[in-house]
């Protein structure tokens, strides 16, 4: 019989797996136990977790230098992101070829994928591959290229000339911002190129972001507000501003 401790670590790993950082509280009220618990689970298996900052990762990521941006990787508006995606999810019909883009906040479109539907998924980053090789229903293409460990992603020629070769019914797009008049952002100059050739050849364009995105802009603007059919958040369909 699996004892209480065995599966909480069990669980931690699992929820490390799907997001590659926990804030200790967060994880505390996943285990329904205190954050002293959490901290003595941690530190009796430094083989599978690591402590940083107020933040619990795995062991592999905190020995490597935590190649993980703690700051951008902390998944501070997971309920949102959950209410964004089962909204942008009733985009998907069988048989359809879709695109996912890299870091959090389309982890759970996955999950919203009916168990019946039969489709193709590509990616780029490792989170959403692992996500996607759970799903026996779905097919993965997984893009190559240069390693960025600041997303967990790739990026580069061979990942674009795929890209452009492949049949892409809908295209799921995330940003880190979001400004009606100069459009959607990144925080990683590596990705604008992908996300560029994604939405270039999807047949349909769709940005999914939580409204903590709204009105802010990152580092790398990578495509006007024109670009996507939808804009999608957890309130819902946005209306999208018609180009000029």
């Amino acid at each position: 019989m699996v004892s209480r401790k065995a599966r909480r670590i069990a669980d931690l790993s699992g929820a490390l797996r799907a997001r590659r950082v926990l804030r200790l509280k967060d994880a505390a009220l996943l285990l329904n136990v205190s954050e002293m618990t959490v901290r003595r689970d941690v530190a009796e298996n430094p083989d599978q977790f690591g402590y940083l900052g107020g933040h619990i990762v795995p062991a592999g990521d905190f020995w490597n230098d935590s190649p993980y941006d703690l700051s951008q990787a902390v998944d501070t508006h997971a309920a949102a992101k959950v209410r964004a995606c089962a909204h942008a999810a009733r985009y998907i019909r069988p048989d359809d070829t879709i695109f996912i883009d890299c870091g959090t906040t389309l982890l759970s479109l996955i999950d919203h994928v009916p168990a019946d539907y039969r489709i193709t998924a590509i990616c780029y980053a490792l989170n959403v591959a692992e996500r996607l090789t759970r799903r026996p229903n779905i097919s993965l293409v997984m893009l190559g290229g240069l390693y960025y460990a600041s997303s967990a992603s790739f990026s580069g020629d061979s990942g674009l000339e795929t890209l452009s070769k492949l049949g892409i019914n809908t295209a799921f797009i995330s940003a880190a911002g979001l400004d009606m008049s100069r459009g959607a952002s990144c925080a990683h100059f590596h990705e604008a190129p992908v996300k560029q050739r994604a939405i270039e050849f999807a047949e349909m364009s769709l940005l999914v972001a939580d409204s903590s995105k709204m009105g802010k802009v990152k580092p790398v603007l990578f495509a006007p507000v024109a670009a996507f059919q939808a804009i999608i958040t957890e309130e819902g369909e946005m209306d999208v501003p018609k180009a000029p």
